[in-house]
């Protein structure tokens, strides 16, 4: 009788199966494509990690003959390196500068036009903080690069406050500032979308109801925008406690110099001018496992941690 039972469980759960599949094979289609992409650009070039392990010259193949392992040579050199601490606390103050202002100013943003009720302005400044995503990094590092250049527009509107005219890319004090505003300029905007769709979810008779009690617009926030936004700011937050040691090599990449490298120098920066630059791949390769290992534990704590205190999570 069980095994009968299991047999008649089974066809009925191959039934569903088949049926769902075949009411949403439409979705299934449209995803493929996209999948199709995460798995060759995402997955399958994590092949390539097993260089860490050996002493890879380009052009030996990854497994076989001719091939030198040597374990965690690369790993231990890069930890005992004189530049490993200064990596490590850039890339650290960095991030936390840009999770501080970069993960706040979205939802403040969203918030702060959740408010307005002009439709024609709301679309206007949504409009144009969307703009600076799109443009090209090295286009908004140029821009950058010649408003805080000596005489340029941000260093002459500097000096009329009483500081010096100078060239504000080469001074290590003021680089994280540089970075980090230009890095929340050209994110808040794009970033603050998943807000704006969130708030339109919220359900409108709970703001009726909160005026009818006599709450005021900050009441209304903090007792139901702000808690109808906390599922998908813990998400994202626990996404960018996972990146808090991956900063934008890119920027950092067009904006610095050798005179900052104190200050600026990130393992994404130290990597391409060790491996690409240098031709150091394993080294590199090692170092950079290295700091993802402990991005995936930062972001496994968060998870947890956030499952435990509010209930929400990635998994």
């Amino acid at each position: 009788m069980k095994k009968r039972t299991e047999k008649k469980e089974k066809k009925e759960k191959k039934k569903l199966t088949k049926n769902l599949i075949r009411t949403n094979i439409s979705l299934y289609l449209m995803m493929a494509p996209v999948l199709i992409l995460i798995i060759i650009f995402c997955y399958v070039p994590m092949y390539g990690i097993v260089i860490a392990f050996q002493d890879y010259f380009p052009g030996n193949p990854f497994i076989g003959e001719g091939v030198k392992w040597v374990g965690l040579k690369y790993f231990k050199r890069f930890v005992q390196s004189e530049y490993f601490f200064r990596l490590l606390r850039n890339s650290i103050v960095l991030s936390l500068y840009n999770l501080i202002f970069g993960f706040t100013a979205p939802i403040a943003f969203a918030i702060l036009m959740d408010q307005i009720k002009a439709l024609k302005f709301k679309k206007l400044v949504q409009t144009a903080s969307y703009m600076p995503y799109f443009i090209s990094t090295v286009v908004v590092a140029g821009m950058v690069i010649s408003f805080v250049d000596k005489d340029g527009l941000i260093s002459n509107a500097l000096s009329v406050l009483g500081l010096p005219n100078q060239n504000w890319r080469i001074i290590p004090q003021a680089f994280p500032v540089i970075y980090t505003v230009t890095n929340v300029w050209k994110g808040f905007g794009f970033g603050s979308i998943l807000y704006f769709s969130t708030i339109s979810s919220i359900d409108q008779g709970l703001y009726e109801s909160a005026k009818i009690d006599g709450a005021n617009r900050w009441q209304q926030v903090t007792n139901i925008t702000l808690p109808g936004l906390k599922r998908i700011i813990m998400i994202q937050l626990i996404m960018a406690v996972g990146s808090v040691l991956s900063s934008n090599t890119e920027l950092i990449l067009l904006l610095y110099n050798a005179n900052i490298y104190e200050v600026s120098d990130v393992i994404g920066t130290y990597s391409y001018r060790l491996g690409i630059v240098g031709g150091q791949y394993s080294y590199t390769a090692a170092a950079g496992l290295f700091m993802s290992v402990i991005a995936f534990t930062l972001t496994f704590i968060a998870n947890k941690v956030s499952n435990r205190v509010t209930g929400y999570g990635l998994w």
